[in-house]
């Protein structure tokens, strides 16, 4: 389970994520600099490339990412998509890669949608797993620049990509779902809501917030679709509002404002179990500012935000950057 989502206001944009486990997975935040080496398993190397920051556990010096964002500002994370996720045979005539290298694979070469846009109908996601002992995950990308958002998705009948206007993905089912389930909520609004059942009576609500009556509250995929993609509307409006009166805040505000859209589609350890009876919750939560290259994160033991900017490191450096996760809660006494 995962929710990713992306905006910008104020001429920024940022690309984040909840990413949902049932347990962590030796991650930490990755910065991999332009003369690193990808191997790639069609035997292509890419010794000289853009540099990216995301989230990753390194495994023999290689940097398995979760998501990240590269120097150009193109993001891409990796989201479950389990029992619709299909990966094929390699082909000779088109372009093969591993899933568990697309992301890297992406953001070493291409610096916005529309460059990537022109390779995929020749991509071929291969069944090549990193090693026998780490099986390949079922996942499908939401890939964003600061204009355009789209979808990748490897199945039974192929890859197939999609625009995403919403800049919102969840898990299943595959996105043209999402896509006609949200035209069931169009009657939502963040403002109070006018008497329209009976105008001619004097009804008014009880209370703030049934504008939004009948928006889902559960974990399932679906309804972190639609909750992620109301948040973010009226999370755009709210901080086109605040350009004008708190400029010279505003990536602290439109920071707060991703987590706090994050929290709202987050799992709360004890609220959801998978098929094996184990507990799922957030992980960690991130925020890149992909216009400047600063990838923000907490974790579900630390809510305090962290920061790691990727331009005061050694971007043209040839080994990984790690930055282990600060998973201790940190408290401020006011007194």
């Amino acid at each position: 389970m995962c929710t990713a989502l992306t905006f910008s206001v104020n001429g920024e944009t940022y690309y984040g994520r909840n990413l949902d486990l049932n347990c962590g997975f030796g991650e930490e935040v990755v910065i991999t600099p332009r003369n690193y080496t990808f191997n790639f398993t069609d035997g292509s190397s890419s010794p000289s490339h853009y540099c990216m920051i995301g989230m990753a556990t390194v495994v023999n010096n290689y940097p398995l990412y979760a998501e990240a964002s590269n120097e150009k500002g193109l993001s891409i994370a990796g989201l479950n998509f389990p029992d619709n996720a299909h990966y094929f045979e390699p082909h000779h005539e088109k372009t093969n890669v591993s899933p568990y290298e697309l992301i890297p694979w992406v953001l070493s070469r291409y610096a916005s949608v529309d460059e990537l846009k022109v390779v995929l109908p020749n991509l071929n996601l291969t069944h090549i797993a990193f090693a026998q002992n780490m099986p390949l995950a079922p996942l499908h990308w939401m890939v964003s620049d600061s204009q355009k958002s789209i979808v990748i998705e490897s199945t039974t009948e192929g890859l197939k990509f999609y625009d995403n206007p919403f800049g919102v993905l969840t898990n299943n089912p595959p996105f043209p779902y999402h896509l006609e389930n949200i035209k069931n909520y169009i009657n939502l609004t963040p403002e109070w809501p006018a008497n329209n059942v009976a105008p001619e009576q004097p009804l008014n609500p009880v209370g703030v917030g049934f504008g939004g009556f009948g928006l889902p509250g559960d974990s399932s995929p679906a309804s972190r679709f639609v909750k992620a993609v109301f948040l973010r509307s009226s999370t755009l409006n709210h901080l086109k509002i605040l350009q004008e009166t708190a400029e010279n805040q505003q990536e602290t505000v439109a920071v707060s404002q991703f987590f706090h859209i994050l929290d709202n589609v987050g799992m709360v350890k004890g609220s959801c179990f998978n098929e094996q009876g184990e507990c799922e919750y957030t992980v960690y939560s991130s925020c890149c500012n992909t216009s400047r290259g600063i990838y923000y994160y907490k974790t579900y033991d630390n809510s305090c935000i962290n920061a790691i900017e990727m331009s005061s490191c050694d971007t043209n450096g040839k080994e990984l950057i790690q930055y282990p996760l600060v998973r201790h809660q940190t408290i401020h006494y006011a007194n």
